[in-house]
């Protein structure tokens, strides 16, 4: 038998305007009840007299779907460490992009349709075979996988993979570095700064980017540096 919460969405009230993460239902209008199987149904239009009103803020990343605060360290950890050991990726960073993207939200889902811990665009999602975004397995193999693509792409330069991951490829290609982007200047220095790719770093578009290179040694240690790593020689990251 499996054991945990099991949750039937009966009805989604998606609130078109508002900030960050799509809200499920208005707060205060979202009812729910256990059945006999023990799996909860929440609706916006009971038509059970055991539905009761879900009280306090409801939504994805507030409310009744939010990850405790103090366990957002910890779950999922296995799986993001084995994940993100097999594509050489630092799990730390993992973590602080898992965060930053959904608070570890696995139903997480922006106002652009990204869904779930690493907040994948469908068609993103596709491409890289994951078939369920909403599973958090799958979502954290495809994201860790697209995430290990650009660090390589970009030559371990963190702060370029970051922007890559929240604005496109393509986006930094064309500005040679970190888009003059604010969301995207954000999203790279708050992920930096929960410890993503080592010391925080100026992303101003008037300023010069900061490059940050992660690399490996001998014994598999990550070592993140300003410096680029000498089988690089002086080649620069774009």
């Amino acid at each position: 038998m499996h054991s945990g919460l099991r949750i039937a969405l009966v009805l989604l009230v998606i609130a078109p305007m508002a900030p960050g993460l799509v809200t499920v239902a208005a707060a205060g209008n979202t009812y729910s009840r256990i059945d006999d199987e023990g799996v909860t149904h929440l609706t916006d239009a009971p038509t059970d007299p055991r539905f009761r009103r879900v009280s306090g803020v409801s939504g994805t990343a507030n409310g009744w779907l939010a990850v405790p605060q103090a366990a957002r360290g910890t779950r999922w950890a296995q799986e993001i460490r084995e994940i993100s050991g097999r594509y050489g990726v630092d799990p730390v960073l993992v973590h602080a992009v898992i965060g930053a993207e959904s608070a570890f939200n696995p139903w997480a889902v922006s106002r652009k349709g990204a869904q779930g811990l690493m907040q994948l665009m469908p068609r993103t999602a596709s491409a890289l075979g994951v078939r369920d975004s909403f599973n958090p397995r799958d979502n954290i193999e495809g994201g860790v996988r697209h995430l290990g693509y650009l660090l390589d792409r970009y030559s371990g330069n963190v702060s370029l993979a970051l922007a890559a991951y929240n604005a496109g490829a393509g986006a930094v290609d064309y500005y040679g570095g970190i888009p003059p982007y604010p969301e995207t200047q954000q999203y790279v220095q708050k992920i930096l700064q929960r410890g993503g790719g080592g010391a925080p770093s100026s992303v101003a578009p008037s300023a010069p980017v900061q490059a940050i290179y992660r690399s490996e040694d001998s014994d598999g240690t990550v070592i993140f540096s300003n410096v680029p790593p000498v089988n690089q020689g002086s080649k620069s990251p774009r």
